[in-house]
């Protein structure tokens, strides 16, 4: 976790930013950390990053756009060099939050760089959790977990909200992945992660929705706020549902190592291999999204796959990845997608 004075520090820098500008992961972490804080602080725009896993020159333009006087990164590993220069031409303060695991490199003066793992406890909550201690909003704890329970973390706060919510959440749960595929509450997660795989208007939609929602419930409950959102949810989850009982088969007929690819207009890659990995928790997970002459790869295990998707992708030009220990993602062109797999293949059966 982070100390006291780091969360102080971040407190004063939200307090000084009178027209932040926020990045975040595009997933519920990313999300409902950007949530929390405009919540806290009622103002700010924010974008969802989908160039996985980097923050890019491509994102520089908004700079130009919305003419902030603080930028605030949340949950992305990395940040081109570009964006960075970007930043300093116009004299805009970074106040980067994340959790994994990566060497940034050397920083500059602009840059406040705040990341549990570097602390001396080396822990790496979700950036969700991270900032319901930065906002201390007791009405948003529900929030919060919705981030953590999204990023498989079961944080100590959710006894209290079972107790507010005993119709969406049972208590004594074991685990994160318990509460996001057998509870109501993990239900609202689902929900909140489909609306986020939508056009920028409508991702907008939601994220307006989310400032102002008083309840969990509001959020199952159906209504002319929230139609919307629920809509896109059942036309998601019907996708889902028959790309998940594709990759169950394959999961069931693997041995050490279940890999799924499949195609279409969406990627679902994340969501799918979580849920592998709760059913088949003994096995490697890897899931590929094929577009084009691009793929995006899931590896979920209960080893440390981190490793290998590293030494893997540095085998590979033009592949990116990272992640966590036990939960990786990686972009690369499609023609490596096999010497990916067999890679993984091969460092099992030493």
């Amino acid at each position: 976790m982070l100390t006291e004075k780091q969360l102080n520090e971040i407190r004063e820098h939200l307090e000084n930013a009178k027209n932040p500008l926020f990045f975040f992961d595009n997933d519920v972490d990313g999300m409902m950390s950007f949530v929390l804080l405009r919540r806290m602080i009622g103002r700010g725009a924010g974008f969802a990053i989908k160039s996985s896993p980097e923050l890019d020159k491509s994102y520089a333009n908004r700079i130009d756009e919305f003419s902030p006087d603080y930028i605030f990164v949340l949950d992305k590993p990395m940040i081109s060099q570009d964006f960075f220069r970007s930043a300093e031409q116009h004299n805009i303060p970074i106040v980067w939050i994340d959790h994994h695991d990566i060497d940034v490199g050397k920083l500059g003066d602009n840059v406040y760089y705040y990341n549990p793992i570097k602390n001396k406890e080396k822990l790496h909550e979700p950036i969700s959790y991270i900032v319901y201690k930065i906002s201390r909003r007791k009405q948003d704890n529900w929030i919060s977990l919705a981030g953590c329970i999204g990023d498989n973390f079961l944080p100590e706060f959710i006894s209290e909200v079972a107790y507010e919510y005993p119709e969406l959440l049972k208590r004594n749960i074991k685990s994160a992945f318990e509460v996001l595929y057998n509870s109501e509450f993990g239900k609202i997660i689902s929900i909140i992660s489909s609306a986020m795989k939508d056009r920028t208007t409508n991702v907008v939609f939601l994220m307006n929705f989310l400032f102002k929602v008083n309840s969990p419930i509001d959020i199952l409950t159906e209504s002319e706020s929230n139609c919307r959102i629920l809509d896109r949810y059942k036309q998601i989850n019907h996708t889902y549902e028959k790309l998940l009982e594709k990759a169950k088969r394959v999961a069931r007929s693997s041995k050490r190592i279940a890999f799924f690819q499949y195609g279409g207009e969406l990627s679902m890659s994340s969501d799918i291999a979580n849920e592998l990995s709760y059913r088949f928790p003994s096995k490697i997970i890897i899931v590929a999204y094929v577009k084009g002459n691009i793929a995006n790869v899931s590896v979920r295990g209960s080893v440390d796959v981190r490793k290998i998707t590293i030494e893997a992708i540095k085998q590979m030009p033009g592949a990116t990845g990272g992640g966590h220990e036990n939960a990786t993602g990686a972009k690369m062109p499609a023609e490596y997608l096999l010497k990916f797999r067999n890679l993984f293949e091969e460092y099992f059966r030493r």
